[in-house]
């Protein structure tokens, strides 16, 4: 996924009244303000009620939900002909901001700001893109994510990643 086709595809949602947070290494590049590295795909984090429009949307412009034993009404991922793939995280909150249903994201966690090539975008903070990768076993991508995210926003490494070689 190319910059340029992630920010149309913001674009896209914004135009049609959806609201998403980007989440996973376009998060974690958006936060950073700048690309460290290719990305297979865009995951986002978008409320529940507008997964039909979602797909409605996307339908129409060729994406298709990829086959997966692990998809879930709430988590799946679409993909067109170009081999794009939006990794879909959705989640509904009830009226006090608690959690009800969908991908567990604390309503704190949707308060994060960041820049792809120039452009200002919403994605998950700072603060809960560094938790939300010590939720795994990390690789050398995660790796290098999290410790660009604490290098830049002062956060301190967490333990789990400690092990890698600086």
């Amino acid at each position: 996924m190319r910059a340029k086709d992630v920010l149309e595809f913001l674009r896209l949602l914004d135009e049609n009244g959806i609201d998403v947070h980007l989440d996973g290494g376009w998060g974690v590049d958006a936060l950073l303000g700048l690309q460290t590295r290719s990305h297979e795909d865009v995951d986002i984090a978008v409320q529940h009620k507008d997964v039909p429009a979602l797909r409605r949307l996307l339908r129409a412009l060729g994406y298709r939900e990829l086959p997966s034993g692990d998809a879930k009404g709430f988590n799946f991922v679409l993909s067109d002909s170009q081999g794009r793939k939006i990794d879909v995280h959705s989640y509904t909150f009830d009226q006090q901001g608690n959690h009800v249903y969908g991908i567990a994201y604390p309503i704190d966690s949707l308060t994060g700001s960041g820049m792809i090539n120039g452009h200002p975008v919403k994605c998950i903070s700072v603060e809960w893109a560094v938790k939300f990768h010590t939720q795994y076993e990390p690789d050398e991508t995660d790796f290098q994510d999290v410790q660009a995210l604490c290098h830049r926003f002062h956060v301190p490494l967490p333990d789990l990643y400690r092990k890698f070689p600086r």
